[in-house]
């Protein structure tokens, strides 16, 4: 799953170092929550998306709160997010939001992204 986190923020224009301990914690705490939230031993495969985007969320948050998210283009990364049938597009034009809101918006996309599924592959416990 690193190797897609890693392809998907360097799409976004994040450069990632070769070893990150932040990006490793991060994948497996999100790993360790889809594994909490469904009961099961490993991450579904109809959940891996959600989990790349939720890492990848979780990572740019970190990164952005810790100040160390530098360089990153707003304007060539967050245009337009599709997935499915799900699509998220961000106005460009004057008027628009902030480059700050519209970080904000990716991020909360991003890290909520596919919580809906979870049920879908949730086991019972007894």
């Amino acid at each position: 799953m690193r190797e897609d986190v890693v392809g998907f923020l360097t799409g976004l224009g994040v450069v990632v170092p070769e070893t990150d301990a932040v990006l490793d914690f991060v994948i497996q705490g999100v790993e360790e929550t889809i594994r909490n939230d469904t009961n099961q031993q490993g991450i579904p495969d109809g959940l891996k998306p959600a989990a790349v985007y939720m890492a990848a969320g979780q990572y740019l948050l970190l990164m952005k709160g810790a100040g160390k998210l530098e360089g990153f283009d707003l304007d060539a990364a967050v245009k337009q997010i599709q997935e499915g049938d799900t699509s998220v597009t961000y106005a460009m034009g004057e008027g628009s939001q902030t480059p700050e809101q519209r970080m904000d918006d990716l991020l909360n996309w991003l890290t909520g992204y596919g919580r809906e599924q979870f049920s879908r592959y949730r086991r019972l416990v007894w």
